[in-house]
């Protein structure tokens, strides 16, 4: 639901081309006025032809200024040139594209990105996990390299088969990962296919709502109250004039408005490489598929879904997150009751990229114990590589939702060991405990 911050940035950004335009064109025409002699003179303003250059100038080149504002340096690389992954067909009629990473024997983790996002959003789980487990990512249908079904239809049920139709290429059960739109891809899957779960090791949520996300992100009470009247029918226009929508995307993305609206989906360590890969990837998501993606997002609910769950659960929210308030991961840890949720200090939407680190130790710790049955934690300081562990003095607060209560406590990633996460406890069903 980054879509909204986005489109108002968008127009703010037509209405600055716009002006600067009629800055320009006002002093080119200029003004005939009369000298002392009585002579007529044209008469421009060098204020128009100044202020005009530089806001049009700005439309199209502020996003090499704007960025060095808004996020530190530092980032992580992208691993373009590593991928090597193909197109099937999806059980919705879909055609997926689908890319693996990791070694073919390792536990299989099978993550979903947001959405207006790629399967390039998990770069960063490929270079810290990508080591010990093989990582299965694919592109929601009509994003990325995926084509949608005939007819442009997107939904969440739609995702959801996909999902379960990509859980039975593969050889064994597999642990979901789902940021966002990907979360809710998960809880439909189960929702609407329960027998699925025979291929789930586990599942992880990160960063999501339960039902429509206007309900769950800040502002609810006010943009649910413009829901009917303006962003749906914003939506269907976006739909009707997609090339038109197309242009202003990229437009808005060469000004350094859409890096601007990206920016509220950080917390306060975003990077610039980081804020520039999920710009480019929003710029290049086709207008209709994502208004479309909007609307079916309008319309869906899976309250209690998670509650016919059998497997393992982790959730992950950040305390900052504006787009999917951390009470939505609180409302799904207690709908499934013996959830495990961890919320990340300082961590925004865009979570799983600013705080790669926590989120995947966490998710390297649980997936190892759901895949392998554990009865006692996975050390995580034996599992993951050096980069992974070198997280420096910050601290993790987590929260816990055990049978309805809520216990909190804060552990240091400073230690000369590595990475410690004492608060993973035991995984054992779905049941989890927390313990120092």
């Amino acid at each position: 639901m980054l879509t909204l911050p986005r489109l108002l940035a968008s127009i703010a950004s037509i209405a600055l081309l716009a002006l600067g335009a009629h800055l320009l064109w006002s002093w080119y025409e200029g003004a005939w006025v009369r000298d002392l002699a009585g002579e007529l003179v044209l008469l421009r303003e060098d204020w128009r032809l100044w202020l005009g250059g530089a806001l049009l100038g700005w439309s199209f080149l502020g996003r090499l200024v704007l960025p060095l504002a808004l996020a530190g340096v530092g980032g992580r690389q992208h691993m373009a040139d590593e991928r090597r992954g193909a197109l099937q067909d999806g059980a919705s009629g879909s055609r997926l594209y689908v890319d693996q990473h990791g070694p073919a024997d390792a536990p299989i983790l099978l993550l979903t990105h947001g959405w207006g996002m790629d399967n390039t959003f998990w770069d960063a789980a490929r270079q810290d996990l990508g080591g010990r487990f093989r990582l299965v990512t694919w592109d929601l249908p009509g994003l990325g390299k995926s084509k949608a079904p005939r007819g442009g239809v997107v939904s969440l049920a739609g995702f959801a088969k996909d999902l379960g139709g990509l859980l039975e290429t593969l050889d064994r059960p597999a642990v979901l990962i789902g940021h966002s739109i990907g979360g809710m891809t998960i809880q439909t899957l189960i929702r609407d296919h329960p027998t699925s779960q025979e291929r789930i090791a586990g599942i992880v949520l990160l960063n999501t709502t339960y039902r429509n996300p206007l309900t769950t992100m800040v502002g609810a009470p006010l943009l649910c109250l413009l829901q009917k009247p303006l962003l749906t029918p914003l939506m269907w226009l976006t739909v009707m004039l997609s090339p038109l929508s197309w242009l202003s995307k990229w437009q808005s993305y060469l000004s350094g408005s859409t890096h601007l609206a990206m920016r509220f989906g950080f917390g306060k360590t975003a990077t610039r490489r980081d804020l520039e890969h999920v710009s480019l990837l929003a710029t290049k998501a086709r207008p209709a598929i994502e208004a479309r993606g909007n609307l079916a997002m309008f319309s869906w609910d899976a309250t209690g879904a998670m509650a016919a769950l059998d497997r393992p659960l982790l959730i992950i929210g950040g305390d900052m997150d504006v787009i999917t308030k951390i009470e939505a991961s609180s409302a799904i840890a207690r709908q499934a009751g013996g959830a495990k949720l961890e919320v990340i200090e300082g961590a925004n939407h865009m979570g799983p990229l600013e705080r790669a680190d926590r989120y995947h130790a966490l998710i390297a710790q649980f997936a190892l114990n759901a895949t392998n049955g554990a009865t006692k934690p996975v050390i995580v300081d034996e599992c993951l590589d050096d980069q992974l562990l070198d997280t420096g003095q910050e601290e993790v607060f987590a929260r816990s939702e055990v049978e309805g209560s809520v216990t909190e406590h804060q552990s240091s990633a400073g230690s000369s060991s590595g990475l410690n996460v004492p608060h993973i406890g035991r995984l054992d069903g779905n049941t989890s405990k927390s313990s120092d």
